[in-house]
Formats: C-alpha cells, structure tokens, sequence
C-alpha cells in the first residue's frame, strides 16, 4: 500500500468537489454550469494551481472522454421521443447530416484559410465544432416556454447530431493517420461507420430493453440502473469492433432504450425512476469530469498564439455556416413550411459543448498534428457560444415571437 500513488484516488474526488462546488456557483452568477467547470479546470489544472493533473494517468484521461461522451449520447438519445419526432423528422434529418457536412466544410475552409493549414486539419477543425450540445440546450429550454416544433427541432436535431459530428471527426482522424484521401473508400468507411454502429444500437438497444421490462425475458428488472451502464459499454465496444462508430451506437442504444413502450416493454415504476435517477447522475458526473478535463487541458500558449485566427473561426461559424445550413435545410423540407422568425431563431441557437469539449481532449491526448490549434479552437467557440448564446436565448425568443401564450 506505502507504493501506490495516491494521487490516483484523490484526482477523481477533487474533480467532482471542484464540479459541485461549480453547480453553486453557476446558478448564484447565472452562467452555464459548463463555463464553470471549464473555469474550474484551468485553475485546479496545471496551468495555474496544478493540484490535479489527468495526463499523467492517460489511461484514465481516455476513459472519462471516451465513456463520458459515450453515455452522454445515450442519454441524449433517451430524450428523444419518436412520437414528437413524426412531424419534424425531414428537418431534424437534415440538420442532423446535411446541416453538419455544410457547417464542417463552410467552416472547415476558413480554418484552412486562417490558419494556413492542410485541408484534412481545416475539415477536422469543422467536424469537432460542427455539432451542437444537448447538454447545454435542454436545461435552457425548461426555463423558456417556447414553441414546440422549434425546441424539439432544436434539441432533437443536437442529439442527433452529436453523432454524426463524433463520426466525421473519426473519419478525419482515419484519414490523417493513414496520410491518404481516397473518397469513394472514405466514403464507405464512413457510410460503414454510421450503419455498422446503428445496427449494434438497435440490436443492444432491445436486447437491454427487453431484459428490464416486464416480459418473460426480463431477467434483470432490479439491475436496470446497471444495465444501463452495461449498455453503453456494449454498444460502444461492439461497435467498435466491427468496424462501426461506437459513438453513433451508444445514441442509437439510448434512442431504443428511451422508447422501448413502442415496443411493448415496460419497466416497472420503481425501477424506472431509480434507472432514471442513476442515470441522470452518471451523466451529470460525465459533465463535470469531461469540461473540468478540458479546462485542464486548454493551451494557453496555443491561445495567446492562435486567438485571433480562432476568433474568425468562431466567428464563422455563428455567422456564416450555421445561418447558411438552417437556411438550407429549412427550405429543403417542404411540408413544414418554417416562417421566418423560427428560422432566425434556429440559426442563433448553436451552443457547442459536451461531444466537441472531448473529440478536442481526445485530439490532444493522442497527440494528433495541430491539436493545439484544435484546443484553442474548441475552447474559443465553447466559450463564445455558451456565453454569447446561451445568455441571449430567451431575449431573443420574446424579440421574434416565440414564447408560448404571447403575441
């Protein structure tokens, strides 16, 4: 015992103390909770006090991205219903897919302008930050009494798209290690990717389902709180190892999960609602642990040195790529015919988060080309839209209409 580095225990019970210590903070400032756990990290981190630092145990760093943002998709699927999803499904499509390519190459050739970078670094700059953040939409949307095809638009298309953004980033990452382009067998590598990973969510989806619910299979009703755990861990490895995005099958396995009376199953009410409460704490955990990881992580060196050329990225993003792919996506669905004033609003409400905070952490820990550049990146558009959007949703939503019961 007088040989083990106890640093390994006392790591994970600073990040959690520090992320709840955060909580308070953020509801007595009225900022998002996520600024303040990236706060959090930077100055516990090695930056400033330097009283924990998770590179040293990268096996550790790994698991809390790669599981953390993992059961965050599954909980973001989980939200989403299928039901509420029929009269939207065309524009949350294609926000979810059309809208993430546009945003990752609108944004992506501004990178590769102003950073005077390779393309591949450019469009892996546009994957990271292309997706929106659940975590961040949904608690903002309980407090605005907005219209209802709009924020389930919204939150719908951010779970999904977080997916699609985790898959484009993968497929970016391919590329650049295998150092060739070939479009049509990156192509099917990505179309692999989604398909294979889709497949083993909805297959471990309704096997953990049925073994909660009240059926003759339900083997394990008492441990639904763990088999939700099991679940993610299955879905993402199996994925995984056939070669399919276990990012998209953990969200695929929550979708399933989040709507298995649709097919007939049904978890009894007391284990229902400790499954729901375990979750929702695991994800809350998984918050805190990946944007205190994060501000750990923040180069401020590659700041001070890429601020400027982050901003205009940023600054692309928020005004250029997103106003060009709602628009699009928005006059593509015909059926739904969106008015002007929903469109304007969809186009302001992008904050980035949780999935972008650890594909950037991720980037850093492998050490990949340019993985400065991505932090700063990252850190610049979490920061900027958290602070600048997020702050402005209701205000802008009363400006065109948009709350519920008024004129």
């Amino acid at each position: 015992m007088e040989n083990m580095d106890l640093s390994l225990y006392a790591i994970p019970a600073i990040i959690l103390l520090v992320g709840i210590i955060s909580s308070k903070l953020s509801e007595w400032l009225k900022l998002p909770d996520i600024v303040m756990y990236l706060i959090a990290g930077v100055i516990i981190g090695p930056a400033v006090l330097n009283i924990a630092n998770v590179e040293t145990y990268s096996s550790v760093n790994q698991f809390i991205l790669t599981f953390g943002a993992a059961f965050i998709l599954y909980d973001g699927g989980r939200e989403i219903k299928l039901k509420v999803l029929r009269e939207i499904k065309g524009t949350v499509f294609l926000l979810a897919t059309l809208g993430v390519i546009l945003s990752m190459v609108i944004v992506g050739g501004i990178a590769t302008l102003v950073f005077k970078l390779p393309l591949i670094y450019g469009l892996l700059i546009g994957a990271v930050i292309a997706s929106t953040d659940p975590a961040a939409l949904v608690p903002i949307f309980k407090n605005i009494n907005i219209k209802k095809r709009v924020k389930q638009t919204i939150i719908s298309e951010s779970a999904f798209n977080d997916a699609i953004g985790a898959v484009l980033v993968l497929t970016m990452l391919l590329i650049i290690q295998s150092g060739d382009f070939s479009l049509g067998e990156d192509l099917i590598d990505l179309i692999k990717m989604i398909v294979f990973g889709a497949l083993v969510g909805i297959v471990v989806g309704i096997i953990f389902s049925s073994s909660v619910s009240d059926n003759k299979f339900a083997l394990f009703t008492e441990f639904a709180p763990i088999v939700s755990l099991i679940a993610v861990l299955a879905s993402y490895t199996l994925a995984e190892a056939i070669g399919g995005s276990g990012y998209m099958s953990a969200f695929i396995a929550g979708l399933i999960c989040g709507n298995k009376k649709l097919f007939h199953l049904y978890v009894p009410d007391q284990e229902y609602i400790v499954q729901t409460h375990v979750r929702e704490t695991v994800a809350t955990i998984m918050k805190i642990a990946i944007f205190i990881v994060l501000g750990m992580h923040v180069d401020f060196q590659a700041i001070s040195l890429y601020w400027k050329q982050a901003l205009i990225v940023v600054l692309g993003l928020v005004f250029i790529a997103r106003p060009i792919s709602v628009f699009i996506c928005t006059k593509m669905d015909f059926k739904l015919k969106w008015e002007r004033n929903e469109m304007l609003f969809m186009m302001w409400v992008r904050e980035t988060g949780v999935i972008p905070a650890a594909l950037s952490s991720m980037i850093v820990s492998q050490h990949v080309e340019n993985a400065e550049i991505v932090s700063a990146v990252v850190f610049m558009t979490i920061g900027i839209t958290l602070l600048g959007q997020a702050t402005t949703t209701q205000l802008l939503a009363k400006k065109l209409h948009l709350i519920e019961g008024e004129k």
